[in-house]
């Protein structure tokens, strides 16, 4: 809990956090973030204060002119951001169809959306898993926590740009999200029981191997 903070950084599920947007591409890669906000505070309004929304209310992001989305077709089409429910729609961001009785067209519109919304959320699980830091509370100073969460995205894209999607992120990938206190459970458990040592071990192992080389 930060000190002095009330209760801004509380939120609904009941813990303090800050708030990570982002924006990332096909190859799970993140575009954009906006790291520090309020806990509290709701994702469309954490988005209507970043530099991403003022860039794009004043024309300044450089998207390309509107064109046909394929041969096929005539009508031209905006270049989109892919959002869900809690943003508004605009020009260049498109989110789903609200309400519970939709019609079969944009139920099917919806699914289709969700699927390519899919990358962003593979792309947080992908970060979260590969660094496990972020699987338990950061008992530091918010800035610092902040750094933290910083330097985790860049080194997260760096490893996509050298390495590529491997097999063993996928099968992470895929695994469920866990709730913050099972996700923080596990990691204490990881951290300090008989695979934490293996993996110690290992390391000293490899360590003395190429201290003999």
């Amino acid at each position: 809990m930060p000190e002095k903070s009330g209760s801004m950084y509380y939120n609904y599920k009941n813990y303090f956090s800050i708030v990570l947007l982002a924006v990332a591409d096909s190859n799970y890669r993140f575009t954009y973030i906006d790291i520090g906000a309020y806990g509290k505070e709701c994702d469309s309004t954490i988005f209507k204060e970043s530099s991403l929304w003022n860039l794009m209310e004043k024309n300044e992001l450089h998207i390309p002119d509107l064109e046909p989305i394929n041969e096929l077709q005539d009508q031209d089409f905006p270049y989109v951001f892919l959002g869900d429910e809690a943003f508004a729609l605009t020009t260049n961001l498109l989110r789903p169809f609200g309400g519970y009785h939709l019609t079969t067209t944009k139920k099917v519109f919806n699914y289709r959306l969700s699927r390519a919304r899919r990358y962003v959320e593979c792309a947080f699980g992908i970060l979260s898993n590969k660094w496990r830091i972020l699987h338990r509370p950061l008992n530091v100073a918010t800035d610092f926590a902040v750094d933290i969460v910083i330097a985790a995205c860049i080194l997260h894209n760096i490893i996509r740009e050298k390495d590529g999607l491997h097999y063993e992120e996928h099968e992470i990938n895929e695994l469920p999200i866990m709730e913050f206190e099972d996700a923080v459970h596990q990691a204490n458990y990881v951290r300090g029981g008989r695979h934490a040592n293996e993996i110690r071990n290992k390391m000293k192992e490899k360590i003395n191997e190429m201290k003999g080389m």
